[in-house]
């Protein structure tokens, strides 16, 4: 089989494996997406959307706002076609030097550093959190602070130490979020929401 059967055939199975649901169209997009890339249909219980967080996204790419990482992991699984299309710029900045030797002085983590020093190039764009819940709660700190200002906030940390906990802490926000309750989320999973509101925004747009 070609890819793009095998993908077909594996949406399809999910659909029919998923049942009935409640799930919005762009929804059930981005689920389905979490679905494929983990074979986890628990995230059907999960998910946790803000009200503005889809067109917010979609908003932003179509605009080539920045799409920023915590992991060069998640940087990597995010499709190359459709940041390509809107120009936008990707960028993981936990191997940058200045992200280092600030992490070394504060005694922070990096992916805590890479969020402060995110704040100027996040405006307006989506932020990606996959693994670090420390990136996670840095970044709910400037926000509440009025220091950070993403269209998004995707949170999918995974983990034992604070992982539930930041991302419960996201979800009491009133800010635009895509996120999930519970230990799991990873930064496959984080990227494969990237993508579904990147191939959302691409489709709409050609059409």
């Amino acid at each position: 089989m070609k890819p793009l059967e095998i993908e077909s055939l594996s949406f399809s199975i999910i659909d029919r494996e998923a049942g009935k649901h409640d799930f919005p169209a762009e929804q059930w997009n981005i689920v389905q997406r979490m679905i494929h890339t983990s074979a986890d249909f628990e995230y059907m219980k999960t998910i946790c959307f803000h009200p503005k967080a889809i067109s917010n996204g979609i908003k932003a790419i179509r605009s080539g706002k920045p799409i920023i990482t915590d992991t060069e992991m998640a940087k990597s699984g995010i499709r190359k076609t459709e940041t390509a299309h809107f120009k936008i710029p990707v960028s993981c900045l936990i191997g940058n030097e200045d992200v280092k030797q600030y992490a070394k002085k504060h005694g922070t983590t990096r992916a805590f550093a890479a969020v402060d020093l995110a704040a100027d190039i996040m405006e307006g764009g989506i932020y990606v959190v996959g693994n670090a819940p420390t990136a996670l709660l840095r970044l709910i700190e400037l926000v509440k602070e009025k220091k950070a200002n993403p269209a998004l906030i995707i949170g999918l940390p995974v983990g034992f130490v604070n992982a539930a906990e930041s991302k419960a802490e996201l979800t009491a926000l009133d800010y635009p979020y895509i996120s999930n309750t519970g230990r799991k989320g990873g930064s496959n999973i984080a990227a494969s929401v990237v993508n579904a509101l990147l191939i959302m925004a691409f489709k709409n747009t050609i059409i």
